[in-house]
């Protein structure tokens, strides 16, 4: 899972940020993205898709991850704002907030000077290779879908304390069953994307 980064790395290519998103189907909450930037070499065992891995074991490799990169950075675009440009362009949006917030552990802003994308292209002016299937083939693209999956299932264990009865702690804001009954039932909350609705409650 290295071979794609060795071979930008082969190039002269010092930071390869890694970047993945979660949450773009959703019918509520954020789309949030990582940008992660790897030591050179590094492989975690056990990193690999986020959706192919338990809950405890992405808890314990987010935090192995965040303790062995060499920075991390974290872009969140919220409902109001996919509503308003869509969602590919809300995807695109955080991961170009990702890419500029990668901090180091010191606080230090980190620039990339190339960019590895999971199925993505991005307008930047900074060299990047687009990856399908990039969180299973691509070891910094897995380790950054870990570190964004597990922060938007934390978002979603927040908001399920806000809004009592859609189960956002168990369905994260996809759309199950139960989450499509509790919408007939309740409707929309702030944080449901309206946009996505159109089928369930009729919304224009």
């Amino acid at each position: 899972m290295l071979k794609i980064e060795n071979e930008i790395y082969d190039k002269g290519y010092k930071y390869i940020a890694c970047i993945d998103e979660v949450g773009r189907g959703c019918l509520a909450g954020d789309v949030v993205a990582c940008a992660v930037i790897m030591p050179k070499g590094l492989m975690i065992e056990g990193v690999r898709d986020s959706k192919k891995l338990t809950p405890k074991k992405r808890d314990k490799l987010y935090d192995i991850i965040i303790e062995n990169s060499f920075g991390i950075g974290i872009g969140s675009v919220d409902c109001k704002t996919i509503d308003k440009i869509n969602i590919k362009r809300s995807t695109h949006l955080a991961m170009k907030q990702a890419i500029s917030n990668i901090k180091d552990k010191e606080g230090k802003i980190i620039k990339a000077d190339f960019l590895l994308i999971d199925a993505e292209k991005l307008d930047l002016d900074i060299p990047q290779k687009s990856v399908i299937k990039g969180d299973e083939i691509c070891h910094g693209i897995a380790a950054a879908s870990i570190i964004a999956k597990v922060y938007r299932d934390r978002l979603c264990n927040n908001w399920a304390k806000q809004y009592d009865g859609y189960a956002l702690e168990r369905n994260k804001g996809y759309g199950t069953k139960e989450h499509r009954q509790a919408l007939i039932e309740k409707g929309a909350t702030p944080i449901h994307r309206i946009s996505f609705l159109k089928n369930i409650l009729g919304e224009k």
